[in-house]
């Protein structure tokens, strides 16, 4: 019995040191991501407060949290004369209320983005602390889409400003009562408003946030609203009534006698270019263009020659010179893959410095394939053709081509390949283009429907497309 105990004794010393060798040893790890923002634990006063007459609130949170970008984020409703002053410390958010309150008026502070906890950066969005002045809450809404007019696209540094003086020079000379932004998607909403009727603007969120510059975008409704429950969303269509004005680049001038001799050879030469593409003339464009160097003095038709690659002459093009004076478009009903020469003498043209060409120009060029291009076939369901709708095809935000719409399908034998987006006009003047508003004659601007999608049309294809609007 003696030695039977030995044994186990020796056997139980061993065991840890025989699975020792076989075990993983795992730190203890921090647990998942905090994925979770901030969350309010109290407020003093708190939340909702009626009959409200503190000058101080304190927002706690359930972690530490910083207070970042406020500027762009907060949004204190209505607009106080002086903006609160909002600091953040551990877990706390204390904000010191520097304006003389109105009685009777619910106010809301939202933080946008701007409370996020300290160590992951998790944002808690819209956060608002509300509270009333007077016996009850406003709790009404106003909600809607802001459109800019001339893209159907959206702007998100926009933002809807509410007046309740209904004149219409109110946003000319006053500051607004209410604000909301404009999110990504084009949505604003109000919440915590009273029962009170508006006009309703929308304006970049600058500081003055007053129509004070015809250049700025700008947006209005055709009557003022009345806030009451259940009111349907409203959708503006925000325009420029006038351009802003670009301003030429800034330029090193080069030293002034580089500059007068530059000036002198410049002089010596006109010069001009081919609108060809890999000198091949694009069946869809009508004319062959020579662009010049500087205006025209003179034109000689006369030294101008289109002709066959036996240098014998082409019938029935026409040259003629555009209003600049710089143009030079020879006109001519193109065919696929014939060839020509263009046959320009020195005294073909001369500029305003009575300069001519520097010799005689034998340009040689053919025309495109119609395998170049591909058909196009377009489908729109659910178009309203009493609206006088022009289809816009772009590329880089360039409208390459507008056709006005007679039918719900159009159809085109030959078209340009490439990509694409597509756009349509409600053309109200029926003057094919797009025509902004005037909000001093209350006249909305035409609109713009994106269709949100690019096509691609490739060349030597059928390509076919079908739009639901």
């Amino acid at each position: 019995m003696q030695k039977l105990l030995w044994v186990v004794i020796i056997a139980a010393f061993f065991i840890p040191f025989t699975f020792s060798g076989c075990a993983n040893i795992i730190p203890p790890t921090g647990g998942p991501k905090d994925t979770l923002p901030p969350k309010l634990v109290m407020a003093v006063p708190k939340d909702s407060m009626l009959d409200f007459n503190s000058k101080k609130v304190v927002l706690t949170f359930d972690e530490y949290v910083d207070v970042k970008d406020l500027q762009k984020n907060l949004i204190v409703s209505p607009i106080p004369k002086v903006t609160p002053n909002i600091q953040g410390h551990l877990k706390n958010v204390t904000i010191q209320i520097k304006d003389t309150l109105k009685p009777n008026t619910t106010y809301s502070i939202n933080f946008g983005n701007a409370i996020r906890d300290v160590n992951e950066g998790n944002i808690l969005k819209n956060f608002t602390y509300v509270f009333s002045t007077g016996n009850y809450l406003d709790t009404l809404s106003f909600t809607g889409n802001v459109i800019v007019a001339e893209t159907g696209k959206t702007d998100s540094t926009l933002i809807v400003v509410l007046h309740e003086n209904l004149n219409d020079t109110a946003v000319i000379k006053n500051a607004p009562e209410y604000f909301a932004r404009v999110n990504g998607k084009g949505h604003f909403a109000f919440h915590y408003l009273p029962a009170k009727t508006f006009n309703a603007y929308v304006l970049p969120d600058d500081y003055s946030k007053r129509y004070d510059d015809s250049t700025k975008m700008f947006a209005f409704l055709d009557a003022a609203i009345t806030v009451a429950p259940n009111m349907q969303p409203v959708t503006f269509y925000a325009f420029e009534a006038a351009k802003k004005k670009e301003k030429p680049a800034k330029t090193t001038a080069p030293p002034a006698a580089k500059q007068i001799k530059k000036d002198q050879e410049e002089h010596k030469r006109l010069r001009f270019t081919l609108n060809l593409d890999n000198g091949k003339q694009d069946l869809l464009t009508p004319a062959l263009q020579l662009k010049f160097s500087t205006p025209l003095d003179t034109l000689n038709t006369s030294a101008i020659a289109l002709l066959d690659t036996a240098f014998k002459p082409i019938k029935g093009y026409t040259i003629h010179l555009d209003s600049t004076k710089t143009i030079c478009s020879i006109t001519h009903p193109w065919k696929e893959a014939e060839q020509f020469i263009l046959l320009l003498q020195k005294n073909a043209a001369t500029d305003t410095n009575h300069v001519q060409l520097a010799k005689a120009d034998t340009i040689r060029f053919s025309t495109k394939n119609e395998s170049d291009y591909g058909s196009l076939r377009m489908r729109f369901n659910h178009l309203d053709l009493q609206k006088h709708p022009v289809l816009q095809l772009l590329q880089n935000n360039t409208i390459m081509e507008s056709i006005p719409l007679t039918s719900n399908e159009i159809y085109r034998k030959l078209y340009r390949p490439g990509d694409y987006d597509i756009r349509i006009l409600y053309d109200t003047n029926q003057n094919g283009v797009w025509d902004t508003g005037n909000y001093k004659q209350h006249r909305q601007p035409e609109i713009v429907y994106d269709l949100n999608k690019k096509i691609v049309i490739k060349s030597n294809w059928d390509n076919e497309f079908e739009f639901n609007l």
